[in-house]
């Protein structure tokens, strides 16, 4: 959830509330669409046939989990001594207890994109489920299973297991006009298979992604009605094409009040391409830091500077990293990057969508302004970690060891709350760095390490990284702490 002085809701968010007008809405445009003529209604119906029952239910669960949490010995909420009266003989120290979370449960939507059932939704559906239940339009249910997630697009691939499945044809979301009439399609609220319409209002709109929250910043907004329950349905055109995945509402109540966000389909392509033939989404680093150049010039304005530039559009470089693309192209610190492969850059998050749609090795032309001269160069696009190679989302084999949680006797023995311990040390990293059988992980990259499934994420983490390596804390069977960093890839 992203807060712009409203709120950016993301929790299983999107399409519902119905026009009271109808499905059939004036078109007063200066120009309008081939199917309709100026002053004549746009019949949706067909989207709406289209779309209906390719775009799913998704039901997420959590199971419940036992956890250990650590309190103060001087629990006011002891059952024996609750004030305290008769001394507490474990004053001031910790004490472990375990505890039962609850289990959870959330609902969404989801796009089936291929006959044999690959489904596209949203990250944050999905993300930490122990199960997931897929519900068509005609009500047969499946079970699904994770294929990939990429958490900065926010956007995941889920599989079920059928044949001849309704489809939705992909359409082009860059051939998108601001004013064109779409549909949201997915189950606001749990209402399943509910249609909501309205136009696209901005593109390449920019959320300032931060945090928690996807680091794309180049959605599709539309008006169409947009509400907690129905993140990752489907953003339809008047042709039937799927345009958008749904994501995001603007909102000051977190309920619908105008404004939408949908991720494109040129986006989306390339993810579910990328996670089908890597595993993980293949990305290219320009190796500069910036932003909008209109922002710079307002800011000049109010500390009263007025510097011309060249031009009132385009990406301002505040920033470039000595190794990167960028500085490769003769780019330097107050430089105005105006195209992009041919396609005119008038924001940064024009700039981010053009580099989302290439991979490492790609060839590509741009063009910036340096000392009010127009600069074109091509240059090879790098991937974070400076070179043209494949980046494949490494699996705990990399490691070259054998894990198990500790047991509650090492942890009362060593004085820790938590650990994986190495049991087993094959050809590897672990190898390499010098960690052998029998060492206790606590810490990888500053993140506590509980479960294997903890250390199995953050290897995956790691090894996409621009630096590959893990920073390993822990502890010997005797008690002694050691510190490790253990590359990931071999030099």
């Amino acid at each position: 959830m992203n807060n712009l002085g409203k709120y950016l809701v993301a929790g299983a968010c999107i399409a519902s509330l119905t026009f009271s007008a109808g499905a059939l809405l004036k078109v007063n445009a200066a120009e309008a669409p081939s199917v309709a003529m100026a002053g004549q209604p746009v019949d949706l119906t067909y989207a709406a046939e289209k779309a209906l029952p390719a775009v799913v239910h998704i039901k997420y669960v959590q199971n419940s989990k036992t956890k250990t949490v650590e309190i103060d010995g001087n629990d006011p909420f002891d059952f024996f001594d609750p004030f305290g009266f008769f001394g507490n003989p474990n004053q001031g120290q910790k004490q472990r207890r375990q505890v039962q979370t609850p289990k959870q449960e959330a609902t969404g939507s989801g796009v089936i994109i291929s006959t044999d059932g690959y489904i596209v939704t949203n990250n944050h559906v999905v993300n930490g489920a122990d199960e997931l239940t897929v519900t068509l339009n005609d009500n047969r249910e499946f079970s699904a299973r994770i294929i990939g997630t990429d958490p900065q697009t926010d956007l995941a691939l889920i599989k079920i297991d059928g044949k001849n499945l309704p489809t939705l044809p992909i359409g082009n979301s860059d051939a998108l006009k601001v004013g064109e009439w779409v549909i949201a399609v997915g189950n606001p609220y749990n209402l399943s298979s509910t249609v909501t319409a309205g136009i696209v209002s901005a593109k390449a709109r920019g959320l300032g992604g931060g945090g928690n929250g996807p680091q794309i910043s180049s959605f599709i907004q539309t008006d169409a009605a947009i509400n907690p329950g129905n993140s990752g349905g489907a953003l339809v055109n008047t042709k039937g094409e799927l345009v958008g995945i749904n994501a995001m509402l603007y909102s000051q109540t977190g309920s619908y009040s105008g404004y939408g966000f949908a991720i494109p389909t040129t986006i989306m392509n390339k993810v579910v391409d990328d996670i089908k033939k890597y595993g993980s989404v293949q990305r290219v680093m320009l190796g500069v830091q910036g932003g909008d150049l209109l922002n710079k010039i307002n800011a000049d304005k109010e500390s009263g500077k007025n510097i011309d530039y060249g031009t009132n559009e385009g990406v301002y470089i505040a920033k470039v990293d000595e190794d990167g693309n960028g500085a490769e192209a003769g780019i330097e610190a107050g430089d105005v990057v105006i195209k992009f492969d041919g396609k005119k850059i008038t924001k940064m998050s024009e700039l981010q969508e053009a580099l989302n749609d290439k991979r490492p090795g790609d060839k590509a032309t741009i063009t910036y302004i340096h000392k009010k001269k127009h600069v074109t160069r091509t240059i090879t696009l790098k991937n974070a970690q400076g070179n043209t190679k494949v980046i494949e989302a490494a699996d705990l084999d990399v490691l070259g060891g054998n894990f198990r949680v500790i047991t509650e006797q090492q942890k009362q023995d060593l004085k820790i709350n938590y650990g994986v311990q190495v049991t087993k040390v094959n050809n590897g990293a672990l190898k390499n760095a010098g960690i052998s059988r029998g060492f206790i992980i606590q810490k990888v990259n500053d993140e506590p390490v509980k479960s294997i499934d903890q250390l199995q994420k953050l290897v995956k983490v790691a090894s996409t990284s621009k630096d590959p390596v893990l920073y390993v804390q822990g502890i010997w069977p005797t008690g002694k702490k050691a510190y490790f960093a253990v590359p990931l890839q071999e030099d």
